[in-house]
């Protein structure tokens, strides 16, 4: 049995170090790249890379390519240890992403970057490929909304099996509500719960979201840190500070961490401390999947100083 099945997507993705962000006319309308890099990440594969890391049995379910960059992407995620046999091969590019990151960005936090991106429609993942039996008996489902009719679909097959869902939403728009309502723990980018509430303040925009859902919701808020509502009550983390390089990728170290502390019976406090220190410690190395800590390096961050 897994511990985690992830349900979403996969990147290739293709890093470029500026000395500062592009505009479109003046000196930095035309720039050297520094430092250019290939790195596998993706929303759901660099979830399942972080519980893998923190020794949680895992399972990926998406799409690759069946050509050189669906390859790497698939080899990264077997090279730490997630089970891909689940996945579907499809002729086609791979999803991928452009990702620039500069060393002077004016009024942006160190390591902070642009992400391009494209998944080619020949990708998508669809309802009918996801495997029922697989997703309910799983410990815990992950589902991101790149795919979300298939992401609904898994949630819908895992929690009348009592598995709980936990979700990574980054757009307010589609079917954002059904995922909302299927997700067990559902956690949100920083911009979305003001986008479906129209509440700007972390807390209230939670709490405008607790009339839609009775559990647990998360809202992860960059270099501020994360909030959390259980029950009625609010609780806020900041950030663990750090020398950031590289922000790719972790908020979904942080769901990835978010995941371990919960099968492992933490408190919603504890939880988010746990995961918060996770994805700073990811903030201090580039890419995605390549950032994920172990659990000996969060649990160093944690120490008391």
């Amino acid at each position: 049995m897994c511990d985690v099945v992830g349900v979403g997507a996969n990147s290739l993705d293709r890093v470029y170090r500026l000395p500062v962000y592009p505009e479109p006319s003046g000196p930095a309308s035309k720039l050297r790249i520094e430092h250019a890099d290939r790195s596998a990440g993706g929303q759901t594969a660099t979830v399942l890379a972080g519980c893998a890391a923190l020794g949680l049995r895992t399972a990926y379910v998406g799409t690759f390519s069946d050509g050189e960059d669906g390859a790497f992407v698939r080899a990264a995620l077997r090279a730490r240890g997630v089970n891909t046999t689940h996945a579907l091969l499809r002729q086609g590019p791979n999803p991928y992403a452009v990702i620039l990151i500069a060393a002077a960005a004016p009024g942006a936090a160190s390591g902070e970057r642009i992400v391009l991106w494209d998944r080619p429609s020949s990708m998508r993942l669809a309802p009918e490929d996801v495997p029922a039996d697989l997703v309910a008996s799983a410990r815990l489902v992950f589902v991101d909304d790149v795919d979300i009719d298939a992401a609904i679909a898994a949630a819908n097959a895992a929690r009348p099996r009592g598995v709980p869902v936990v979700t990574d939403i980054e757009q307010p728009g589609g079917r954002v509500d059904a995922l909302i309502a299927a997700a067990t723990v559902p956690v949100f980018a920083e911009h979305v719960p003001q986008a479906l509430t129209g509440e700007s303040n972390p807390e209230r925009a939670l709490r405008a979201l607790r009339r839609r859902h009775e559990g647990m919701l998360c809202v992860t808020l960059g270099a501020r840190g994360a909030a959390l509502l259980d029950g009625d009550e609010f609780l806020s983390q900041p950030a663990f500070p750090v020398r950031a390089v590289d922000t790719t990728g972790a908020g979904d170290v942080f769901r990835a961490a978010f995941i371990f502390a919960l099968l492992r019976g933490d408190d919603s406090s504890s939880m988010l401390r746990f995961a918060c220190a996770a994805a700073a410690v990811s903030c201090t190395r580039p890419g995605a999947i390549a950032s994920v800590p172990a659990l000996d390096e969060i649990q160093q961050l944690l120490l008391p100083r």
